[in-house]
């Protein structure tokens, strides 16, 4: 609940999110037509298929769909099959079989992610938070024992930006790109949050992006959009969120976010210029090739206040 809101509701229901029947009852006692999930976790948990269900409409992926998020090793699996260009060398792993080797390939330039959703918590890159292949074998065997499957990948040195799609099943409109600066202290000294602040240029890129780097974004998003209907046979309704890295090589992406995010949505959201219930309405009915996607050209910055010892002990 975000207390920060109640005076502006004139209905205040309090329950688990995460709870199919709890949100479809609500849905069914508030008359909801459509429904724009914003955390991860109630897509992970299906809610968005109990809502169509029920035929209410819903912004958000259903649970298969969702995976570009919920599993670091279906997105990567997914890049590789469907031949997506900006993807690492890989491997997945569920116990240490292996582990030693593929990090003596890749050497010092390598990320160990849990597969699974950890509130961006999740992820440990050589050089920032592992500083040798001892300490990458320890945090995988922490992630054995809480008994997560986990990907180790080749680490992308480059500048990191966000780039979010409305995405209707079929069609795609860009929002502008955002630098999410995830580093909790000044100086990036300290480890990942889920966000301690963004900005977004009034151009629409970031200083340091060329147009064929929005394009290459842009574009390994479409595929990616082409890719989780193909397989599911279904599109993706909702907000396609890449995480990518501008690198000498190319764009590469990082990572799927199956929803906006926190805190980008308050950059792209302040500067639109269309109607954002009309744009929801389009992704619901599949119609955004028809609907009018205009953001100003203004740039944005927010910062976040946090507790303190956020985030391992706030």
């Amino acid at each position: 609940m975000n207390p920060g809101i109640t005076e502006l509701c004139d209905k205040l229901t309090v329950g688990n999110i995460n709870d199919s029947n709890f949100v479809v009852n609500s849905a069914k006692e508030n008359g909801t037509t459509l429904a724009i999930i914003g955390p991860e976790n109630p897509l992970a948990e299906g809610v968005a298929n109990a809502l169509w269900d029920v035929d209410v409409k819903v912004v958000g992926p259903k649970k298969d769909l969702a995976q570009l998020e919920t599993s670091k090793a279906f997105t990567r699996n997914l890049l590789k099959e469907y031949k997506i260009p900006g993807g690492p060398k890989y491997q997945t792993f569920d116990s240490k079989d292996g582990v030693s080797a593929f990090l003596s390939e890749l050497g010092e330039n390598f990320v160990v992610k849990y597969d699974g959703l950890a509130g961006g918590k999740g992820v440990m890159v050589a050089g920032d938070h592992l500083h040798s292949h001892d300490e990458a074998l320890a945090y995988c065997q922490e992630l054995i024992e809480k008994n997560g499957e986990f990907v180790i990948e080749e680490k992308f040195v480059g500048e990191e930006f966000s780039l979010m799609s409305f995405c209707d099943g079929e069609n795609l409109k860009h929002m502008p790109a955002v630098q999410d600066h995830k580093r909790i202290f000044v100086g990036d000294k300290g480890p990942n949050t889920g966000g301690m602040g963004t900005y977004s240029d009034a151009d629409h890129s970031l200083p340091f992006l060329s147009d064929d780097n929005i394009a290459q974004a842009c574009e390994i998003n479409i595929q990616t959009a082409k890719a989780v209907k193909d397989k599911f046979g279904e599109g993706y309704k909702g907000i396609l969120y890449g995480g990518f890295m501008a690198t000498a090589n190319g764009v590469k992406l990082i990572e799927y976010n199956a929803r906006f995010g926190d805190p980008e949505a308050m950059n792209v959201l302040s500067v639109l210029d269309s109607d954002f219930i009309d744009i929801c309405h389009a992704i619901a009915d599949g119609t955004l090739n028809k609907t009018e996607v205009n953001f100003l050209n203004k740039a944005t910055v927010c910062k976040y206040a946090v507790p303190e010892g956020y985030p391992n002990s706030p």
